[in-house]
């Protein structure tokens, strides 16, 4: 039986709700959007759509975040970084 030190874990955690980050990246497909009307306030449809997105992302990114904070994080593992091996990285 192999003593192996246990995973390092990345700190990155999967969760379904990382998929709502994706509508907000909706917005960078311009030929969807870029055209004269409706108009808003004498704005072309193009750039109020842009200004409502701002809103949508914005909210995609609290829901996500309001969510997901709370989901356990595995602090077990010990932290086998030392300060020199930040300050160098890989060379050794």
């Amino acid at each position: 039986m192999s003593d192996s030190p246990p995973r390092a874990s990345s700190g990155l955690r999967w969760s379904n709700w990382n998929l709502l980050l994706l509508v907000p990246l909706v917005i960078l497909i311009t030929p969807f959007w870029n055209f004269r009307g409706p108009a808003f306030l004498g704005m072309p449809f193009f750039y109020w759509s842009q200004l409502a997105f701002v809103f949508v992302g914005v909210i995609s990114v609290a829901i996500v975040y309001v969510k997901t904070k709370n989901e356990p994080v595995n602090l077990d593992l010990p932290d086998e970084l030392s300060v020199d091996d930040l300050d160098e990285g890989d060379v050794k």
